[in-house]
């Protein structure tokens, strides 16, 4: 059994790291440690793998206050029938997997749903015959105007029941819960959680030693064109190349539209050597590339947090964003620029702007702000803080 002076929590998930995406959901992750320093953690899983026809299950601790139970379910049905397979399984894999919990470290104190709407129904169900009480985590992009994926009368229906149930809703940025709200997600108890950025990326700021032809800008980007405008940020960087290039900008990153992306980079023909792709990096490779340049881009058409402006804040290196996820939250004057998304004509203004004048941002300022706001500790005291109001309650 866990140790009962510490609150146990019981993460569920509807994205998580496992055996066939170890990317997955790793957000999730990051909250569960967090939450970790302060309590104890369970997290529970459930994945269905097209490769196998019975249940497995898979546990590990990932460390003293962590653990985790991942249950691999049946899903090798096409088809109407294999849908309805793949429900039934789903959910006895939801029965296989808390009696799991229960055998293992007991009764949760609270049930911790991340991204909805199946993953509340467990935690609903717990409520209504345990009294166990639950919070809700969300991520999904799809509430949002630019994405507009949050359809289904019956999703719509469920995601109301289990979303008013809950002793608060935690979305990570305030553009996300206006989109809830917007969607009639209505509750009276929401508070904005944000992401944890890696501690390695919060390096203590060292100026540059030595004197750079070219000043260092940097994209990090996961290659979804509807969500990233990688080829609006070029166009944007074309432009201004026709009037400077006394710059370097660096893209890290791939993902479904990576190879598109690179072929409109290709016809516009940018002098040689201005622009570098380097593909997908480890994310200690990532950390070192935001420690090396002179300050972060982003063009995005929507984001529901925007991991990438933490690192940048969390690398001490101002930025120049749309506003879009935590942008609008927590960029400013000291940190930063803002443009409307999709001005193209702005951004490429305030590109050369930032150009002139990147060296009159505070690097340490713009860190220390960040080590307060996105780091293990105070996002875990956070949750936790949570935790025990909806408990009290």
């Amino acid at each position: 059994m866990l140790n009962k002076e510490r609150i146990q929590s019981l993460f569920l998930s509807a994205w998580y790291p496992n055996r066939q995406d170890a990317m997955s959901g790793l957000f999730v992750r990051k909250h569960a440690e967090a939450v970790a320093l302060f309590g104890d953690v369970t997290v529970l899983y459930f994945h269905a793998d097209p490769q196998i026809t019975k249940f497995e299950i898979v546990k590990q601790h990932v460390n003293e206050h962590l653990r985790e139970i991942i249950v691999y379910y049946p899903n090798h049905v096409k088809g109407t029938v294999g849908r309805f397979i793949k429900i039934i399984n789903y959910f006895r894999a939801n029965y296989i997997g808390y009696k799991e919990v229960q055998k293992d470290f007991g009764r949760p104190d609270i049930v911790h749903v991340n991204v909805l709407t199946r993953t509340g129904l467990l935690a609903y169900w717990l409520k209504l015959t345990r009294g166990i009480p639950y919070v809700i985590t969300e991520h999904w992009t799809r509430y949002l105007p630019m994405n507009n994926s949050y359809k289904g009368v019956i999703r719509k229906i469920l995601t109301q029941i289990v979303s008013r149930s809950a002793a608060s809703i935690m979305p990570v940025s305030q553009q996300l819960k206006s989109a809830m709200i917007d969607n009639k997600i209505h509750h009276s108890n929401y508070q904005i959680i944000n992401n944890v950025v890696e501690d390695y990326f919060f390096v203590e700021h060292q100026p540059f030693k030595t004197v750079r032809d070219k000043k260092q800008i940097l994209l990090v980007s996961c290659f979804l064109e509807r969500a990233k405008n990688v080829n609006g940020l070029l166009n944007a960087v074309k432009t201004l190349s026709s009037k400077r290039t006394d710059f370097k900008l660096t893209i890290v990153g791939t993902g479904v539209d990576y190879q598109d992306n690179l072929a409109y980079y290709k016809s516009l023909n940018f002098d040689e050597g201005l622009i570098e792709f380097t593909g997908e990096l480890e994310p200690k490779d990532v950390a070192a590339k935001f420690q090396r340049c002179d300050f972060s881009i982003l063009f995005s058409n929507y984001e529901t947090f925007g991991v990438v402006i933490a690192e940048s804040l969390a690398s001490g290196k101002p930025m120049v964003s749309t506003k879009v996820g935590i942008a609008t939250d927590f960029i400013d004057e000291q940190n930063g620029i803002l443009v409307d998304i999709a001005d193209e004509k702005t951004f490429t203004e305030e590109l050369s702007y930032m150009l002139d004048h990147y060296q009159d941002y505070d690097n340490d300022h713009i860190q220390n702000r960040a080590k307060s706001l996105f780091g293990y500790q105070p996002v875990g005291k956070s949750i936790v803080t949570i935790y025990q109001q909806a408990i009290k309650k």
